[in-house]
């Protein structure tokens, strides 16, 4: 239970893993230690067997030695057992040998008649071809082994059956066990140590490559992009080593992006910013201008805070485009939901109105399916506002600007036409570069900054979708048109 408990925190999500060498010599030496414990019973006990099957074989010998004593004479049964083969008997052991001889009538004829008998339920021994018994028994407090033999006597007036039983303590039989456990635990000792000391050195030697794949991500330099190579690690880590490298490529083309941010934006707000303290500095001078006049003076003073006004509207559009594609790039899907673009057109086209009436377009909306999508609906507001916008920008007094939302069998369809200037063709692909400018847009909106239709292509490729700029409709104006995947 402890085991299949620390097995799964092991595997539970979030949880800290220690070291991986002390994980594998644990995993490879508990279970082997196990075994070998285990290995160590059988050995033991298998060991025990065979030395009590060559002790009881000894003591088979001894029994038959006496039954071969054994006879009949004028009609009793004798035992013809001198001293001296019992002096043998006991000498070749480090026990004491009891023996007892019963005649055909349940008679001791010799030896110790108290022995223990033998017990109802012990079986005949089927290794050998005699009609032993073997059996433990308790004589005078010791534990002895008893081999009981039936031997058939007989002669001319008389047959019948003898009980011959021999006894052994069981010291000689202890001592054997004894030394056969210590040469077992100390074999099996060797063993295992050896198991582990080689265990140890392939664990070493199995984790070598990481060692190299640690010291290769270490010493790289912070700038270095190029992938590690997955040969430098066994064949099931290579799928991690890919997993890093896809990993340290994202992080490197964030961090580019970043700098590539940071120095756009501090490229693009120097010189607002220049401009700015220069109107600040003129304000400041016609203040402090010594015999001007009233009404000059408060004129001028105006029209420069105006101009600064204008100026610091310009960098706070600016600053707030710059910031619209550093939480793109940041955002990714979180908070995606089923969106309807019929609605955030609706809503758009609401927003812009007031702006499109005060320049007498006709802002027009088709949209008469409802089309959901998935997507963020703050930066699906934000892509179409920015569309509109830039219409309504370049689109002439009296002109024309019309969204289109529809369903399709490959997905749903958004679009934004005028009949405004247009981008020409060779130029339609490097308008989406932050901070590019068409020439013909920089003729009608020389305050732009270049940013609407960079956000655009952004918030268009979070939400799979592809976007197209083509010729209006009368070959006179612009139409931008997004595909949105099919739900």
């Amino acid at each position: 239970m402890a085991l299949l408990q620390t097995l799964s925190r092991r595997l539970t999500p979030g949880a800290t893993q220690g070291s991986l060498r002390g994980q594998l010599l644990r995993w490879l030496l508990g279970p082997l230690l196990v075994l070998v414990a285990l290995n160590t019973l059988s050995v033991y006990h298998n060991a025990l067997d065979a030395a009590d099957a060559a002790y009881d074989r000894a003591l088979l010998a001894s029994t038959r030695a006496l039954a071969e004593r054994v006879s009949v004479v004028d009609g009793k049964v004798v035992a013809d057992v001198p001293y001296v083969a019992l002096d043998s008997f006991e000498t070749d052991t480090l026990g004491r040998i009891y023996y007892k001889v019963t005649g055909i009538a349940g008679e001791t004829v010799s030896g110790f008649a108290d022995l223990p008998p033998v017990p109802a339920n012990v079986p005949r021994s089927e290794a050998y071809p005699a009609l032993v018994r073997f059996y433990h028994a308790n004589y005078h407090g010791q534990p002895v082994r008893i081999a009981a033999l039936l031997q058939p006597v007989y002669d001319d007036s008389m047959r019948g059956i003898a009980l011959i039983q021999v006894g052994e303590t069981l010291e000689a039989r202890r001592v054997l066990s004894n030394q056969i456990l210590f040469d077992t635990l100390a074999w099996q000792a060797l063993l295992l140590a050896a198991v582990a000391l080689l265990v140890w050195f392939a664990v070493r030697l199995v984790l070598q490559p990481l060692m190299r794949l640690k010291s290769a991500v270490e010493t790289r330099a912070p700038d270095d992009a190029s992938d590690v190579d997955p040969a430098l690690v066994h064949k099931e880590v290579r799928p991690l080593v890919a997993a890093l490298n896809s990993s340290r490529s994202r992080m490197h083309m964030l961090i580019s992006s970043q700098r590539r941010f940071i120095a756009d934006a501090s490229h693009q707000l120097r010189t607002p910013l220049t401009v700015l303290k220069t109107q600040a500095e003129l304000a400041l001078r016609e203040c402090d201008r010594p015999g001007a006049d009233p009404a000059q003076s408060k004129a001028a003073l105006r029209e420069l805070v105006h101009s600064m006004a204008a100026t610091t509207d310009s960098t706070v559009n600016l600053a707030n485009r710059l910031l619209t594609l550093a939480r793109i790039e940041h955002r990714g899907s979180d908070g995606a939901e089923q969106v309807s673009l019929r609605d955030v057109a609706r809503q758009v086209g609401l927003e812009l109105a007031i702006e499109a009436v005060g320049k007498n377009i006709d802002l027009s909306l088709d949209a008469e399916q409802d089309c959901v999508v998935h997507g963020q609906a703050l930066l699906l507001h934000e892509m179409l506002a920015n569309l509109v916008d830039n219409a309504l920008r370049y689109t002439p007094a009296g002109g024309t600007v019309s969204l289109r939302v529809r369903q399709q069998d490959d997905g749903v369809v958004l679009e934004v036409e005028d009949n405004g200037p247009g981008i020409p063709a060779a130029e339609r692909e490097r308008v989406f570069a932050p901070f590019y400018r068409a020439a013909a847009t920089l003729e009608r909106n020389p305050g732009g900054h270049g940013l609407g239709l960079a956000i655009v292509r952004d918030i268009a490729s979070l939400h799979g979708a592809t976007i197209t700029l083509s010729d209006a409709a009368e070959d006179h104006g612009l139409k931008v048109r997004l595909q949105f995947p099919a739900r």
